[in-house]
């Protein structure tokens, strides 16, 4: 559990800082090699970009935290923070491939895919909260 918040997290941290750090690059550039994805669904605008990356950023930051520290609810916190991101993202994107060649469709559709299934995962394999008798 604490490896996948650990994926996640990192994944989160990297596009973000990049987003938000480098917002031109991030849009010619990103996934880096091959077809620019963020290109493809113009204009270049650098304040979306920075304020993707601030946001992406500070979910990985998050992640990051429950990772280290996993507190039932510190992880439930992060990861439910993180699919109220994830989800509407990948669904916009799914409605959103008409400039895509096929091979990047898929590959941006599965990358969504598994960041999803990651982070359900992190929510399936955490422990169930032990009820100690006499405690509430």
């Amino acid at each position: 559990m604490r490896a996948l918040l650990g994926v996640l997290a990192a994944s989160q941290v990297v596009v973000g800082f990049w987003a938000l750090v480098l917002p031109l690059a991030f849009y010619e550039v990103f996934p880096y090699g091959g077809t620019p994805w963020v290109a493809l669904l113009p204009p270049y605008n650098e304040h979306l970009v920075r304020d993707h990356g601030a946001g992406t950023l500070a979910l990985g930051v998050v992640l990051a935290f429950a990772a280290w520290w996993p507190d039932r609810r510190l992880v439930i916190a992060a990861v439910v923070a993180f699919l109220v991101f994830a989800v509407p993202h990948a669904v916009f994107h799914t409605f959103h491939l008409a400039h895509f060649p096929l091979v990047d469709a898929v590959l941006q559709q599965a990358a969504f895919a598994l960041e999803i299934v990651l982070a359900v995962a992190v929510l399936a394999l955490l422990p169930r909260r032990r009820v100690t008798p006499g405690r509430t």
